[in-house]
């Protein structure tokens, strides 16, 4: 099979981060050497939870946010790793109160946030808010944060809130950089911390500065629930694997894995490939009524391993040809991730050499995180794929 002109650069940058990242140890990885990072200590592995906005848009209540939280529990799911709870857009009051301060919408949070707050903690989550660089959220529903930085990072803080997603809508067409950076500082300040999630949309190359400003930072645009969609942003998320690492991570935007617009096959490989990217893995589905399907597929704790990985290394794709595609990364113990992503319309085998994914050794234990099978390989491994499939394994040098 003829392979594109790219697959020589390809391996070389993935042989470059897999040397690089055996040398040094586990959590700390070669990106994390020499970026400055935010000092709130999270996010050392990318954060994991569920946002509301997917599924739900502006159709939030305090009742559901509950029931959500219930449910992350009772399905293990949180047991997993997915502890942040996250309300997106329009969960406020259109104005501030006399005081200046934002305020919880009266007739879906009555209770107010820091109730909410309290009801995660107890529970072992913890509660992430939105708000946005600009006059106003996006929704046009609530007042941003410009301006009020300091007050509203202040009153995120006193409330309890773990997590802020920072949107950039209706902003006064001023740097990015100045105005995240603003808000970033005062969350430090706040007394409490606070993971802060960039969510710029990629426009100004944000992996290129975001690093000392947030714990992550959106690459792409939003994200929508398809097969095209979905790839479109794990290419572009991909230009910027070598400016991830532990504190500091590319996000494609949120999942969509149950969400119906596609098939079982085609939210595997979504899943598989934010996991092996480091993404942050935030569901975006009803997981109180989720099917076992998405569930099998959310709480398939192999797959998560990879994402979580203490080395805090981001895989890339590493060879294509005719939509047949070889996504590597290393892990820690030497250990290498591996994605075969068939995106054509048709099936097809697929072969990854040792010499595309930076394995040294001839032979090597291959783990299927699907199957949940082990065998051995020799040189390569070649399987047959499904149309908008994947497979996915960890390879151990033996």
């Amino acid at each position: 099979m003829a392979w594109s002109g790219g697959v020589l650069l390809g391996f070389m940058m993935l042989w470059t981060v897999v040397m690089a990242g055996r040398m040094i140890s586990d959590g700390e990885s070669m990106a994390g050497r020499r970026r400055e990072l935010i000092d709130n200590g999270l996010a050392k592995t990318p954060q994991m939870g569920w946002n509301s906005w997917n599924h739900f848009y502006c159709g939030i209540n305090e009742q559901l946010i509950k029931e959500t939280a219930d449910a992350l529990v009772s399905t293990g799911l949180s047991s997993l790793g997915y502890q942040y709870v996250n309300l997106d857009d329009c969960w406020g009051e259109s104005d501030r109160d006399s005081e200046g301060n934002l305020v919880a919408k009266g007739s879906t949070f009555p209770s107010g946030i820091k109730s909410l707050a309290d009801y995660m903690h107890d529970k072992g989550l913890k509660l992430g808010i939105y708000s946005d660089a600009g006059s106003q959220t996006c929704s046009k529903t609530m007042p941003g944060s410009l301006d009020h930085e300091e007050q509203d990072a202040n009153t995120f803080a006193s409330w309890g809130v773990d997590y802020l997603k920072y949107d950039n809508c209706y902003n006064p067409g001023t740097s990015p950089q100045e105005r995240y950076n603003t808000m970033g500082k005062a969350l430090l300040n706040s007394g409490r911390n606070i993971l802060f999630s960039l969510c710029e949309w990629g426009q100004e190359n944000p992996a290129t500065w975001a690093n000392g400003v947030g714990n992550s930072w959106r690459t792409t645009g939003d994200i929508e629930d398809n097969w095209e969609s979905m790839l479109s942003k794990a290419d572009e998320n991909d230009q910027w694997a070598s400016y991830a690492g532990p504190g500091g991570w590319n996000d494609p935007d949120m999942l969509e894995v149950g969400n119906g617009g596609m098939t079982t096959e085609e939210y595997r490989a979504h899943f598989s490939l934010w996991a092996l990217a480091k993404a942050p893995l935030l569901i975006g589905c009803d997981v109180r009524s989720m099917s076992s399907e998405t569930k099998d597929i959310l709480g398939n704790s192999e797959v998560i391993a990879v994402n979580q990985d203490g080395l805090g290394v981001q895989g890339r794709k590493v060879k294509s040809n005719d939509g047949l595609e070889v996504w590597a990364g290393a892990l820690s113990g030497g250990r290498v991730a591996v994605v075969l992503l068939n995106r054509s319309g048709s099936q097809a085998s697929i072969t990854a050499d040792w010499s595309d994914i930076g394995l040294q050794s001839s032979q090597a234990e291959v783990r299927d995180l699907w199957e949940h099978s082990t065998s051995k390989a020799e040189g390569q491994i070649t399987a047959t794929v499904d149309s908008h499939a994947c497979k996915m394994y960890v390879l151990t040098s033996k």
